[in-house]
């Protein structure tokens, strides 16, 4: 059977036993640990102390794929609590700042997008998550909810979400320690993270569907980035679910 790109990645990039994982971390091309736009509008946001008091095996059981929203806005605590969730800041130990979902050698490559379509606050458009400083950045202002969703195969839900989450790697962040490996890595922390925003999601009453069907160049340009050094590699929609 003949080989594609797929195949031939997970057969290069598997590590075996005595044999040398590769040249070693390349600390000279180490990038900065984090992406930040100072210059831009930034929305601060709620302190993440308001969390939902459901059971961790309630919400494993209740979560499910939501793709019909009302039109409810998303509430800011609300919002706030979710970015937070899924990979915000846990806690300081010795220097270091660790995040609510695990990472390969705790590098963190993976950043954290905001289409918002229907918010109490912040007002609709594209933003950037700060995780220093648990603020929104302001990319873009506008309804973008008709190029999210054209941007996901057409995937109409993405308009109607209150929210779109989009998640992009900067891939020299794992990849200046790990090598080629560190593609396998970024997937897997884009894996934690929305699973933490899924169980967040079911624990304030809100619904979400993970989005893996997207065209790539698309989203890349409404969030502006580069689609090279960093790019899109998984979406989450969010959202008050539509009664049934």
């Amino acid at each position: 059977m003949a080989e594609g790109v797929g195949d031939v990645f997970q057969q290069q990039t598997k590590y075996h036993p005595g044999k040398p994982f590769g040249p070693g971390p390349d600390w000279a091309a180490r990038p900065a640990a984090y992406k930040e736009y100072p210059q831009a509008a930034a929305v601060q946001l709620a302190p993440p102390h308001t969390g939902p008091e459901l059971a961790l095996d309630e919400a494993l059981r209740t979560r499910k794929s939501v793709r019909d929203y009302s039109s409810v806005p998303i509430r800011f605590d609300a919002l706030s609590y979710l970015v937070w969730a899924a990979d915000g800041i846990q806690r300081e130990e010795n220097g270091y700042r660790f995040r609510t979902a695990p990472s390969a050698g705790a590098l963190y490559p993976v950043e954290t997008y905001l289409v918002v379509n229907r918010a109490d606050k912040p007002d609709p458009g594209v933003y950037h998550y700060n995780v220093r400083r648990h603020a929104l950045e302001t990319i873009r202002l506008g309804d973008f909810s008709n190029q999210i969703a054209r941007a996901a195969l057409g995937q109409q839900m993405c308009a109607d979400a209150a929210v779109v989450f989009v998640w992009t790697a900067v891939f020299q962040r794992c990849r200046w320690k790990y090598g080629q490996r560190a593609y396998r890595y970024v997937y897997l922390d884009a894996g934690h993270i929305a699973q933490n925003l899924a169980l967040a999601a079911v624990g304030l009453g809100l619904g979400s569907c993970q989005v893996g069907a997207l065209f790539d160049d698309e989203v890349n340009r409404i969030i502006e980035v580069d689609g090279i050094e960093e790019s899109v590699v998984y979406m989450s929609c969010v959202g008050v679910p539509a009664e049934r």
